[in-house]
């Protein structure tokens, strides 16, 4: 039971969300001095005790809680998109490691859609340096894209999976590079924790502890610098004064209300959640919203399209084996002046458990597949292979996180996800699921299943200079609440090519030193 009184003891920050921005901000700012107390709505997992290889139990690592979905794309949300628990999504992802390129934080100067960020990729290059190294990111000595060309800390992991086999000797007979995928998953001993053995449960949590997490890495460091942390607890509002500057945070435990008092606020609860948190904080002095005076709040979120490919095999694959993402190709990864649409995207060989391989070929774009005929298919799940794309999505104000009058067991009206891909994304889309198949087909495979799915939100607090049109600065700071600010993947102004994790990591590396340079100088 949570031991502390209704307004206790101010802290100097008090950070919602304890995924890969809150545990990368807590270790930050708890060992440069502050107080800070980090909130977390899930539980404290041990990873020995708490995971299992057994994918329908480990879904609990996502956030389950009903959110509505609308528009012509309804998006799936939970496991597929998002964390509960101390280390949020970082609990269940693939560990793939990639840097943005200089190209996608420039979309309107280069491509005339879309807008620009207000940063460029020199200036979270030396943060791109700095997380790779603290976490031991494993990856190629050369790596062919990009303003980045390696090495990485530590070697590229070895021996790859045989669908990461498939995938490369396809891509090299039709003249496409790949490389063995930038992974935050160890390939040799590093800071107490074991290399990789290849279980392939990377989506079901780490066991072994071989891959990244917040939980196992950054938590650890902020609570050895006095870090107070609060899991079970879920924020339901941010508490302002008549100054207009956050004081702090009201959560929930254990059905009882709370209030942690905070000189500084930071929201790194997600791209649904902190858009509902600001939304459902509303005062008569921010009748609209917290930090929402351009009315971008929940606005022009995104999504990756992940589109995923299955091709039979004569031989055996078997998709189970090693970890899911081990070569990766960033071949079409800028615009093509030669094609009909703007931007571009990744493919990664990708491997599948048993149940997501039949949940997904159940509902492929050719219809649905079930009882005796999925049965049958089932079978020979050792004889395919997959193959995924990473593909930008451009940014929509329509796409959009809103509140319903519905209210969840907490009490707070239940977020309202709305989304649709534009005629820029489907071309797109289509130009990667030929390639995908033309890869299987290279190599000796048939094509036989094309599933439509996406990852990775983004948006909805986008950064940007002018107040007008954005929720806050490069740094994540609100323009309307200084002491307010946003750390997570919703500050994104586009979506990128490629997978975002180690972006929103630099972001909040950024945004800490920033912190601690203003909180040194009485400035924030």
């Amino acid at each position: 039971m949570l031991q502390r009184k209704y307004g206790d003891e101010e802290a100097d920050v008090v950070i919602v969300g304890a995924g890969t921005a809150g545990g990368i901000l807590s270790k930050e700012l708890a060992e440069a001095g502050m107080k800070v107390v980090l909130l977390e709505a899930g539980p404290l997992y041990d990873p020995q005790d708490d995971f299992a290889s057994d994918e329908l139990a480990m879904t609990r690592l996502g956030w389950q809680e009903t959110r509505i979905v609308d528009g012509k794309d309804p998006l799936q949300m939970g496991h597929n998109n998002s964390g509960r628990g101390v280390g949020g999504g970082s609990l269940h992802w693939t560990g793939v490691a990639l840097r943005f390129h200089d190209a996608d934080f420039n979309a309107r100067t280069l491509d005339g859609v879309a807008d620009n960020w207000p940063i460029n990729y020199w200036d979270l290059e030396p943060y791109y340096d700095r997380i790779e190294k603290e976490i031991a990111v494993s990856g190629p000595k050369y790596f062919p894209w990009g303003n980045f060309h390696g090495p990485y800390p530590y070697p590229e992991r070895e021996p790859l999976s045989p669908n990461a086999y498939m995938f490369r000797n396809g891509c090299d007979k039709l003249g496409i590079r790949s490389v063995v995928s930038p992974l935050a998953i160890l390939s040799a001993p590093f800071e107490g924790r074991p290399p990789c053995i290849n279980r392939g449960f990377c989506n079901q949590g780490c066991m072994p502890n071989s891959k990244y997490s917040s939980l196992i890495v950054h938590i650890p460091k902020a609570l050895k610098a006095g870090l107070e942390l609060l899991p079970d607890c879920m924020v339901t509002g941010i508490d302002m004064g008549k100054d207009g500057r956050a004081q702090g945070v009201t959560f929930l435990h254990k059905g009882k209300t709370y209030r942690q008092r905070a000189k500084l606020v930071i929201l790194s609860a997600f791209v649904v959640e902190t858009p509902r948190l600001l939304l459902n904080s509303a005062t008569p002095q921010f009748p609209d919203g917290l930090a929402n005076s351009s009315g971008w709040v929940g606005k022009a979120v995104m999504t990756h399209s992940s589109y995923d490919v299955y091709g039979r095999f004569d031989h055996e694959i078997r998709l189970y084996k090693g970890t899911p993402v081990l070569a990766t190709t960033q071949d079409f990864y800028r615009t093509d002046p030669g094609q009909d649409f703007v931007r571009g995207y990744t493919l990664h060989a990708h491997g599948s458990r048993p149940v997501s391989f039949a949940k997904a070929i159940s509902q492929h774009q050719g219809g649905t597949l079930w009882g005796e005929e999925l049965r049958r298919t089932m079978l020979d799940y050792n004889h395919y292979g997959r193959v995924t794309m990473v593909g930008e999505v451009l940014p929509n104000p329509d796409n959009h996180v809103a509140l319903t009058d519905e209210k969840d067991e907490y009490g707070l009206p239940r977020a309202k996800v709305t989304f649709s891909y534009g005629d820029n994304d489907k071309k797109l889309i289509d130009h990667a699921v030929g390639k995908m198949k033309s890869i299987i087909e290279a190599e000796g495979g048939v094509p036989e299943f094309v599933v439509s799915d996406s990852a990775h939100l983004m948006g909805g607090c986008r950064m940007g200079e002018d107040p007008d049109t954005s929720v806050v600065n490069s740094y994540g700071q609100t323009h309307d609440i200084p002491n307010l600010f946003v750390c997570d993947a919703s500050i994104f102004v586009t979506s990128g090519g490629g997978n975002p994790t180690e972006t929103v990591m630099a972001l909040a590396l950024r945004t800490a030193d920033h912190i601690k340079e203003k909180a040194g100088k009485n400035e924030l």
